[in-house]
């Protein structure tokens, strides 16, 4: 009798890879491909890679085609707005709560000392840029104390990844997320809960911007410059 976990655990590395492999471009929205390709490039059986398969379209990021097999979900400019708006409505509500915190969480002390570094040559680049400023983002949300906030706004952040990615393409946008993330927190600092809110949706709606001049050519430059990189 086959092993329930090994199976388990099968579906799971080729999900993660087929996860990393859309996020990081190595497959690109409207990229097709069969479950036969996916087993035989991962080593695995087509039920793991079914599983992986169902698990991604649940997620939005692949959907099946009749008699055609699958593809990488086309990019959808309207769900990526909302996405924005929802993700913008939490973290000012988090904003919000933490100034209204009895005390200033630890992680507020962290990511100051991180995002105001003393020399711009310190300042991080590339795709740690981009993860860093995930982590800016989740941990503000976090720092709030609201569970549920926080888990939602980790699926929202999850759902966004592959677009912000190309939002750090750009060298102005690095040196502008520092900047702004620097003046989001010196007003959370200062208790200035209004101004703190403020300078976020601008940071945010900033990159929302830069998102929405996101075309299929720009993916493709994109995925063809993470390509030279490996």
């Amino acid at each position: 009798m086959a092993n329930p976990r090994r199976k388990e655990s099968v579906a799971d590395r080729v999900y993660e890879a087929l996860k990393e492999d859309i996020f990081e471009f190595r497959l690109i929205p409207g990229d097709r491909f069969s479950e036969g390709d996916v087993g035989t490039r991962l080593n695995a059986s087509r039920t793991p890679v079914r599983e992986a398969l169902y698990r991604l379209q649940r997620e939005g990021h692949v959907e099946v085609l009749f008699r055609s097999g699958w593809q990488v979900k086309p990019f959808d400019f309207q769900q990526v707005e909302e996405l924005y708006d929802l993700r913008t409505t939490l973290e000012r509500a988090a904003v919000h709560k933490i100034c209204n915190l009895p005390e200033e969480p630890a992680a507020l002390r962290t990511l100051v000392a991180l995002w105001n570094p003393d020399h711009p040559s310190e300042r991080a680049v590339g795709s740690t840029v981009r993860m860093l400023d995930e982590s800016f983002h989740c941990d503000l949300v976090a720092a709030a104390g609201n569970r549920e906030m926080t888990r939602i706004h980790r699926e929202i952040t999850d759902r966004l990844r592959i677009v912000r990615r190309l939002d750090f393409s750009r060298d102005e946008r690095i040196d502008a997320t520092y900047v702004e993330h620097a003046a989001i927190l010196e007003a959370l600092r200062n208790g200035q809960a209004s101004e703190a809110a403020d300078r976020l949706t601008r940071h945010i709606r900033a990159s929302q911007k830069a998102v929405r001049e996101i075309t299929m050519e720009r993916i493709r430059e994109a995925a063809a410059a993470h390509r030279s990189e490996q």
